[in-house]
């Protein structure tokens, strides 16, 4: 057997192995690829070898490159476009979120109001069927009223709508059950009749035939439907804020630092290596400066909705106030009767109708059918399938609103976590492939980002900070018209906007303005506390949505 030179196969192993990955790192295959893959552009614009005398402005080094100035143009655009789509993939659930309970609790509040009209319809059809005819269209009118208020439409006063229902029912009462047979006797459509009519509706308020029943029922629905009507419009100011950040752009500095961060390792032939945690960080919070600003605002407007919610659902405020006008008028119709003699000595004087017509007639005795009705005979009517939805939606969407009390302040890390950042070996720097980043990761917000080594933040964003503006004065309007709602954590916090950018490590700064806790309030200390104002501050706001 011959004699098998071992050194000299190794030798020739080595030879060809450094010719092919000569020819291999002389090619830009795997970049015209990734460059197709991505559809990023036309793969006419990659060259089939790397070039020395490329003129780039952005991702420029010593050694041969797979890049041109048209690749680099195309890399700016998908960067823009990708950045952009994940943003808004983030924030759409958030968004969703907002819109779809929005649309569920003022669905349920005009469920609510149905209900309670037919509700109180049926009191009338089954027990006072002799006012049916007559209230019917002022039932309508209050109902229309209080459906109108929630939803925000029209200049509606509750007290207003309750107060105009009772001045309406007075005259029918008097005649048909204080004074039974004075309807037919001086006839509703008489000359005589309409007088009287209207001499009872004016002086209603002045009689008092129902006695504190009236101002109750207004004082109940005023409070409970004012506060759903601010829960609507809470929600809107916070879809509002989310479509304007959701279309907010990024600067030419920060596609820029994009490039740098997702492709320049491209132009190397590094088709791979993925960013380092700490650069990405830098590059994003740099990026996401002025949204960062809205955390503090934000933070506390998700405070101010989860205490609205359970002012209108938690304590089944709106729910038990709607439900409870049918006994409202109920018992303010039995007062009317056990006190008919003194009405109708009041309205004589005052009128003076009810004794010519049939005085000896006055009713005081309760009629037989008013009984609370069968537990389940609120089945029967329309819309009692919503009967405790608000409680569900209360405890839904407090649940889900919670996760994103910090969502602006921790997108930055979603979006390194979601897509870029990952922890190997080696990563990219911007520069080169090392082992880890060591530049300093700054904090969140437009100050910290003076100390961004990647990033070059000029001042901060105005749309942005124009929603700032506009959330901060909501939450100060909330809080002066129903105080304690929204202060169950401490505001005193420095504001993401001043983080001083004295982070190292490469994990990334945690301390991007998240609260203190505090004594926080009780959600009855809440609802105990939400007064019955509606500044005109705050309605401008529902003129703008």
């Amino acid at each position: 057997m011959p004699r098998v030179n071992v050194s000299w196969i190794i030798t020739v192993l080595a030879v060809e192995l450094a010719t092919l990955s000569a020819a291999h790192a002389h090619s830009c295959h795997e970049v015209k690829t990734a460059f197709q893959v991505r559809q990023i552009g036309q793969l006419k614009w990659v060259p089939e070898t790397p070039a020395t005398d490329v003129d780039l402005s952005i991702c420029k080094h010593p050694g041969p490159s797979c890049c041109t100035r048209r690749m680099e143009e195309s890399y700016r655009a998908a960067v823009l476009r990708d950045t952009t789509q994940n943003i808004r993939s983030y924030s759409f659930e958030l968004k969703y979120l907002i819109s779809a309970h929005a649309v569920a609790f003022q669905d349920t509040f005009q469920s609510l109001i149905t209900f309670s009209q037919n509700h109180l319809t049926s009191l009338f059809e089954t027990t006072y069927s002799s006012l049916m005819s007559s209230i019917s269209p002022h039932i309508v009118c209050l109902f229309t009223d209080l459906s109108r208020f929630l939803q925000g439409t029209g200049n509606v006063s509750v007290e207003t709508a309750v107060h105009c229902f009772f001045d309406s029912l007075f005259p029918l009462v008097h005649t048909h059950i204080i004074n039974p047979g004075m309807a037919g006797s001086i006839g509703e459509n008489s000359s005589e009749g309409k007088q009287l009519g209207d001499c009872l509706r004016m002086t209603r308020q002045d009689v008092n035939p129902f006695g504190s029943h009236p101002k109750a029922m207004a004082d109940t629905l005023a409070s409970a439907l004012r506060a759903g009507r601010v829960l609507s419009l809470a929600l809107g100011v916070g879809l509002e804020a989310m479509n304007i950040t959701e279309t907010a752009e990024l600067s030419r500095e920060c596609t820029r630092a994009l490039v740098r961060m997702h492709y320049c390792s491209h132009c190397r032939g590094l088709t791979l290596i993925r960013a380092c945690s700490g650069y990405c960080l830098n590059v994003m919070r740099g990026c996401l400066a002025s949204l960062s600003e809205l955390h503090n605002p934000w933070r506390q407007y998700v405070t101010v909705l989860q205490d609205l919610t359970h002012i209108v659902a938690g304590a089944h405020n709106l729910e038990l106030a709607l439900l409870g006008i049918r006994g409202q008028v109920e018992e303010a119709i039995l007062y009317a009767q056990l006190h008919g003699p003194r009405i109708t000595a009041t309205v004589d004087k005052v009128c003076g109708h009810s004794s010519n017509a049939s005085s000896t007639t006055v009713r005081t005795f309760l009629p037989t059918s008013v009984t609370p009705p069968p537990a389940n005979s609120s089945q029967e009517v329309p819309g009692a399938d919503k009967i405790g939805m608000l409680a569900h939606l209360h405890r839904e969407f407090t649940g889900y609103i919670s996760r994103y009390k910090s969502f602006f302040s921790i997108l930055p890390e979603t979006l390194c976590e979601g897509e870029m950042g990952v922890d190997e070996l080696t990563c990219w720097s911007g520069d080169d492939v090392v082992k880890s980043y060591t530049a300093r990761v700054v904090g969140n917000g437009v100050r910290a980002q003076r100390q961004n080594p990647e990033v070059r933040v000029r001042g901060a964003d105005p749309v942005l900070m124009d929603v700032k503006n506009k959330l901060e004065l909501f939450n100060m309007e909330i809080q002066e018209i129903m105080p304690g709602v929204g202060h169950r954590e401490s505001w005193d916090e420095t504001g993401s906007g001043e983080s001083s950018g004295e982070c190292d490590d490469e994990d990334g700064c945690e301390g991007s303005g998240e609260s203190v806790a505090s004594p926080s309030l009780t959600e009855d200390d809440v609802s105990k506390n939400a007064v019955q104002v509606f500044p005109p501050r705050l309605a401008q706001h529902q003129e703008q949505i």
